[in-house]
């Protein structure tokens, strides 16, 4: 293997999904402020996501409520032609 290939700050974080609170625990060189303290005791740099598999639609099969008819009527007006 080539010497000095991957980074040097390469350690475990902490992935914390915002919208309902999973996280697990994964090596990441991601440059982090924040820590948490993990099951095991240890204190760890916490990354904070707004979504992840747990919450994504695609995953869960839930659809959120978007507001799609005021971005539809917005392209229609913009792009109707005149």
């Amino acid at each position: 293997m080539k010497a000095d290939l991957h980074p040097k700050n390469y350690r475990l974080v902490v992935f914390k999904d915002m919208s309902n609170e999973y996280s697990f625990i994964t090596k990441s060189c991601i440059d982090t402020k924040e820590t948490i303290k993990w099951e095991d005791g240890n204190e760890y740099p916490l990354v904070k996501l707004e979504i992840s598999h747990t919450s994504h639609p695609f995953y869960t099969g839930k659809m959120k409520l978007v507001d799609t008819a005021g971005r539809i009527d917005k392209f229609r007006s913009r792009y109707a032609k005149k």
